[in-house]
Parts: C-alpha cells; sequence; structure tokens
C-alpha cells in the first residue's frame, strides 16, 4: 500500500511539473522569492501581490496579467507577483473570457494581497486581507518575474 502512495505522488509530481512547463513567464530565483516573502514596501511605492492558489486547478491555462494596460506576465496556479506601483488610482485586469478586473487606490508604502482565481475562463480578482495573503502566498506560491517593458512573451 505504501508503494501505491509513492507510485501516486511521483505520477502527481511529473503531471504537475509537465503542467508547470506549460507557463511562458519564468520563475524567479529561490533568493529572490525568498526576498519578496519578507513583504518590504519603499515609502514612495505601494507594493501590489497578485496570487493564483494551486487549489485553482480547474483552470491550467495561463492567465495573462496586466496593470494599467502594461503586461506584467502569464499567470498559472501556484504563482504570483510583486508589483510595486507610484501612488494613484491603478486597475489590474487579465485575458479572461470576462476580461475581469479590479481598481486599487494605492497608497505609499502600503501592502496590498489580491487573490486571482481563474474558473472557465473568466477571472476574479479579489482584494483579500493582509494577513490571508501572506498566508496564502506562503503556502502556496513562488514568484513569477515580471516582463520588461519591451519583452517579446517566450514562444511555446
Amino acid at each position: 500500500m505504501t508503494s501505491m502512495r509513492t507510485l501516486l505522488k511521483l505520477v502527481g509530481l511529473v503531471v504537475f511539473t509537465a503542467l508547470w512547463g506549460c507557463a511562458s513567464t519564468p520563475q524567479a530565483t529561490a533568493e529572490r522569492d525568498a526576498d519578496a516573502k519578507m513583504y518590504s514596501t519603499h515609502p514612495n511605492a505601494a507594493t501590489v501581490y497578485i496570487y493564483r492558489s494551486p487549489f485553482n486547478t480547474a483552470e491550467w491555462e495561463d492567465n495573462v496579467l496586466y496593470v494599467d494596460g502594461r503586461l506584467v506576465g502569464s499567470t498559472v496556479p501556484g504563482t504570483y507577483f510583486r508589483v510595486n506601483l507610484v501612488p494613484g488610482r491603478h486597475t489590474l485586469h487579465g485575458t479572461g473570457l470576462d476580461m475581469g478586473v479590479l481598481t486599487i487606490d494605492a497608497r505609499p508604502g502600503a501592502l496590498y494581497f489580491v487573490d486571482l482565481a481563474v474558473v472557465a475562463g473568466h477571472s476574479r480578482y479579489q482584494a483579500v486581507p493582509e494577513a490571508q495573503g501572506r498566508k496564502a502566498i506562503a503556502d502556496c506560491c513562488v514568484l513569477l518575474e515580471n516582463w520588461a517593458p519591451g519583452q517579446r512573451p517566450l514562444l511555446r
């Protein structure tokens, strides 16, 4: 029975790794991920963490994330982005069928956490309390690199 459980875990890991390879946004180094999980802020900027729970596995397709029309990167379950924003009103949006949207009034030095769920191609952005966002990211997620301005998405 133990060997069967081990085999099932191994098969699950192989499937997860194969699906993980579909992400076209590169994963950050372990050092950058650990640094982002320190949740430091800058006094002149707001810091926003946008994450997708690994339990949102009904949709393994990526969902491209934008802030104010600027490309941030492509998300998959179990990942997150850290985005620094100048103070003011900003709009998060994606490429789901419904073009889910969330507006944030960013304050300098503030931390924001956003749970991104993608179900049947529809994206849903939900602001969550800081404690909930920190726990979700610590329990589930790895940092993805933000696409640089002018950078072309990786081809599959």
